[in-house]
């Protein structure tokens, strides 16, 4: 059998991280070091998997960084017409089309103000490209699969050397050098493990959840099982997921946690042993034994990761699964029902 776009795309993706790691290091030092001094807060403007990138980039440039991140409200630009004041920004657009008008609508707003902007996508060329200042381009190759995979791990990726370049720390690079060894690892151990997934052909809903830098890795794994198999899949943080959802939970109620080592393990791994004691159908993401022994699928990750980079592996996994799941009910993983590769909202 002929394999699908989606599958090479995931297959794809050690190979993208490599070639954007190997290159994108200088290129980050060159984009962001006649940045320094001239903004005290980013604002992000995205839509769909590179929101959920931009949810990773909130928390990064925060924690890392020391630098306060918005989210921009698209419409607020292209729709209402109202841009804010920008003073103080840095506009960062992420579009792995780099076409959609309402995500180029925020930076050409911040350029009429003369803020400074950059593009991250894999077009080179597009018109997001054209409306930045900088571009740190993904040289993802083409994504024909309608269902993003390696553009969405090389753009964290892409955010990942910005904030490597911002710090200074040569500590980082050399943990991001070792990103595709540890991405390689959680693809092949999930490859392993496919024949186990089956059984999630019959879900009907369920939860993701993730917290901290995972917050991201939640959303876009809920996304990827919504968009292949039309399963309402909701993310939520494990904080989030106590303040009501957590009713919800009951006997056979799939649970999917990511899980890895850091400052979020604990919350995570509490939410873990509730819901075993409830019954929920688990599905951990994780390097730790203790959070891969209560599930009943364990998607273990390689230990090592620092928990800065950790969403880049973890979300391979959820890619896999969901991947899957759709082969399982039936379904062509590369045209998912009532979507388009390019979806160009205003």
């Amino acid at each position: 059998m002929t394999a699908s776009f989606l599958e090479n795309e995931i297959l794809e993706q050690t190979s993208v991280l490599r070639r954007l790691l190997g290159r994108g290091v200088e290129e980050a030092r060159e984009l962001i070091n006649p940045l320094k001094g001239r903004f005290h807060y980013i604002l992000i403007a995205a839509r769909g998997s590179s929101d959920n990138a931009a949810r990773y980039a909130q928390y990064l440039f925060q924690i890392v960084n020391h630098i306060p991140v918005a989210l921009a409200t698209p419409s607020v630009f292209s729709v209402y017409r109202q841009p804010p004041q920008l003073e103080g920004a840095l506009v960062l657009g992420i579009s792995q089309s780099g076409k959609s008008p309402d995500v180029i609508s925020v930076l050409d707003a911040a350029r009429t103000q003369k803020r400074p902007t950059i593009a991250i996508t894999n077009i080179p060329g597009s018109p997001l490209e054209a409306s930045a200042d900088f571009t740190l381009a993904l040289d993802a190759g083409p994504e024909l699969s309608v269902a993003a995979t390696k553009t969405y791990t090389s753009s964290l990726a892409a955010i990942a050397l910005i904030s490597a370049a911002l710090s200074g720390e040569k500590r980082r690079l050399d943990e991001l050098a070792r990103l595709p060894d540890q991405a390689e690892a959680a693809l092949a151990f999930s490859l392993t493990l496919t024949a186990r997934m089956e059984r999630f052909r019959f879900m009907q809903h369920g939860a993701v959840i993730g917290r901290g830098y995972n917050y991201s890795t939640a959303f876009e794994i809920a996304l990827k099982i919504k968009e292949l198999t039309g399963v309402t899949t909701v993310p939520y943080s494990s904080a989030d997921f106590l303040h009501g959802p957590v009713a919800s939970l009951h006997q056979g109620y799939p649970l999917l946690a990511v899980a890895p080592s850091g400052v979020m393990y604990r919350d995570t791994a509490a939410l873990i042993r509730k819901a075993r004691r409830l019954g929920a159908e688990l599905v951990v993401i994780s390097d730790r034994e203790e959070a891969l022994g209560m599930a009943q699928l364990a998607l273990p990750l390689a230990p090592g990761t620092p928990e800065w980079l950790s969403p880049i592996p973890a979300v391979i996994p959820g890619q896999v699964l969901a991947w899957q799941m759709a082969l399982g009910r039936g379904l062509d993983p590369d045209h998912p029902r009532g979507l388009s590769k390019i979806t160009e909202t205003y």
